[in-house]
């Protein structure tokens, strides 16, 4: 069997794959729900770890609010109209996803680390000539501040944000979008990912996916490998994620 090239393409995840914000996400939404009257658990965990802030908006507002009276700034007195029940929900809506935006800017504005391995293996990709790009379902202002900050000086090709797509992540618009701009096949391209979400959006588009879980587990696929860390991961870890490889990398033991 001939042996894969590289890659045409390497598709990153931003959150909790290169930069460790997946943390900071979690905070933001445990203090808006909060401030909506609910305490975050971990039953709340697959709808926020990875999800577009659309969806963990619309998540938080329905365990919130049985009643639409009670959606903050809806109107007050009897009960609402169908109408007025829906504009109370979209405006409630509407408030908590800038909520959640504002609030994980200021976080990652003030500074997110660099997930373990994440500056080596950029750096050797960029050295052996292997284009590159940041697919993120965060939106554009969170995106464009760690690129200026924790990731400043990484020679991307492009990012893409939420806000650069119909639809973000899980769906596959994203990751089909990045593959178009390089002129490549998705399935020449390998996405890195941690999140379920981010992983089933890839595989939607036909990437292969080199996943490194973090913060939730990521279940096995034929067209997924498996990672403990980037700290794992060469191109050659990327080019032999081109022949649907067993689902996990035996990487080496920690010192």
């Amino acid at each position: 069997m001939k042996a894969p090239t590289a890659p045409a393409a390497v598709l990153f995840d931003m959150d909790g794959t290169l930069v460790d914000t997946e943390v900071l996400w979690w905070e933001t939404a445990r203090e808006v729900a909060a401030g909506l009257g609910h305490r975050l658990t971990d039953a709340d965990a697959p709808e926020v770890v990875g999800r577009a802030v659309a969806d963990t908006a619309a998540h938080l507002i329905e365990v919130t609010s049985g009643d639409p009276s009670t959606l903050p700034g809806a109107a007050t007195g009897r009960a609402a109209a169908p109408e007025r029940a829906a504009a109370d929900r979209a405006a409630a809506l509407e408030r908590t996803a800038a909520e959640l935006t504002d609030s994980f800017f200021r976080k990652v504005d003030a500074g997110a680390p660099l997930r373990p391995g994440a500056a080596a293996l950029l750096a050797s990709l960029q050295a052996a000539g292997v284009p590159f790009a940041l697919v993120s379902a965060s939106p554009r202002s969170v995106v464009d501040a760690v690129v200026a900050g924790a990731l400043a000086g990484v020679d991307f090709a492009f990012t893409l944000s939420a806000d650069d797509t119909v639809r973000t992540k899980p769906h596959p618009d994203p990751y089909r979008a990045a593959a178009e701009r390089f002129a490549a096949d998705p399935a020449a391209c390998v996405a890195v990912e941690d999140s379920p979400d981010g992983t089933a959006s890839a595989d939607a588009a036909g990437c292969a996916v080199l996943v490194v879980p973090s913060l939730l587990p990521v279940a096995p696929g034929r067209a997924r490998t498996f990672a403990r860390s980037l700290e794992e991961v060469d191109l050659g870890v990327l080019t032999d994620c081109l022949r649907r490889p067993d689902p996990e990398i035996q990487g080496p033991k920690p010192a």
